[in-house]
């Protein structure tokens, strides 16, 4: 969808902090590691950035990045039914359970460089593109969630790696979990921006076959 985090090729937003930490408190650390722990039903990393992105924007460009992690999972929560507004306001649980096993942050990362994950998906259809074929992305704006950024929309480009196929982003965040065939494809700055400076720059993008077409 149209919404503030698709900033790709946005002007005006000021320079990319590369040197800024990883965390800038440690609470930051403990909502990254809630995440990964705490799992709500029936939410996959799909529908996780889709709701984030229906955030208001001037929400979503002012509230720090691991803020906007807590109110959405509290959302998703709320929505799934695994607890009420007014336990996230109170901090306490209605009906106390048994009390699940404390994990530290550093346990918890430990944990996630463990984890061995293969995210192909075996699919009967036969790759439409192949290494080379020069493309176009679909330049329709979606009213769902995309991997698609907006400054990519209607280019042209070239097929330059194929990676089998992978659950669509787009039909994920709506519980549909069907794979598609994935490529990387490779764009001229040039075609892109048309005041970009160097000729010879590219930009390349893991697009799933639904966006693109034969040039």
């Amino acid at each position: 969808m149209d919404g503030p985090q698709d900033l790709g090729g946005k002007e005006s937003f000021g320079p990319i902090e590369v040197d800024s930490p990883e965390y800038r408190d440690d609470w930051e650390r403990r909502q990254w590691a809630l995440t990964k722990l705490v799992t709500t039903p029936g939410v996959t990393i799909d529908w996780f950035r889709h709701a984030l992105e229906t955030m208001p924007p001037a929400v979503y460009l002012s509230v720090p990045y691991f803020q906007k992690w807590n109110a959405n999972n509290m959302a998703l929560g709320i929505d799934a039914g695994a607890y009420t507004l007014a336990e996230c306001v109170s901090g306490k649980a209605a009906v106390r359970g048994a009390s699940p096993p404390v994990v530290s942050v550093d346990e918890c990362e430990a944990m996630q460089r463990a984890l061995s994950v293969d995210f192909s998906r075996e699919i009967d259809a036969q790759p439409a593109f192949q290494l080379g074929d020069p493309v176009v992305t679909d330049a329709r704006p979606s009213a769902g969630h995309t991997r698609l950024p907006s400054y990519a929309r209607g280019a042209r480009g070239k097929v330059i790696a194929h990676h089998g196929a992978h659950v669509f982003a787009d039909t994920g965040a709506r519980g549909d979990h069907r794979a598609e065939h994935l490529y990387t494809v490779e764009f001229r700055a040039g075609d892109l921006w048309s005041d970009a400076e160097a000729a010879e720059d590219v930009v390349c993008l893991d697009l799933w076959e639904p966006y693109l077409a034969s040039a």
